[in-house]
Order: C-alpha cells, then sequence, then structure tokens
C-alpha cells in the first residue's frame, strides 16, 4: 500500500503516519485540508509483513514512542499527537 496524496498547496514535504480508526489521526487530516496542504498519508495498521514492518521504523525515527498521529514536515519537524496550533504555525 503505498502513500495516498492529497493535493494543495506544496508547503514542503508533509507525511502523516495514521491508523485508520483513529479520530485524532482523522482530525490532522481535516485540518491539513483545511489549510489546503498537500500531503501523503498511509494507514500503518492496514499494511501486513514486511511493508509494515519498513514503515514502522520510519515512523520510529521520528517518534520512539509509535503513537498516532505523526505528523512529518520536511523530514526534519515532527508533530505528534493532534496539535492543531503546532500544525497551523508549523505550515504557515
Amino acid at each position: 500500500m503505498p502513500m495516498e496524496q492529497v493535493n494543495g498547496d506544496n508547503r514542503g514535504k508533509v507525511v502523516l503516519y495514521a491508523l485508520s480508526t483513529c479520530g485524532w489521526c482523522k482530525k490532522t487530516k481535516e485540518l491539513l485540508e483545511e489549510l489546503n496542504v498537500e500531503y501523503n498519508y498511509i494507514y500503518v495498521d492496514l499494511l501486513e509483513g514486511e511493508e509494515r514492518n519498513e514503515i514502522i521504523g520510519d515512523v520510529k525515527k521520528h517518534n520512539a514512542q509509535l503513537s498516532f498521529p505523526t505528523l512529518v514536515i520536511d523530514d526534519d519537524k515532527t508533530i505528534v499527537g493532534f496539535n492543531e496550533e503546532g500544525i497551523r504555525e508549523a505550515l504557515s
């Protein structure tokens, strides 16, 4: 399952690691869409096997606790959990 892309304004590389059943993940996606941000996302809980292991490894590089949502901006800034103010600030 490759990353899904959502079109919008390019504000750098924005990647959301989420769970398909997570309400906070859904709120993060809704906020990104409200801000018209182009981003990629993947539902980690829907992955299997080696693909799942690889993506979990990617998440742990940015968030050792492996909690969701994990939003990574330009492979540099990580926002863990639904932090509306932090997301707005990071993408303004």
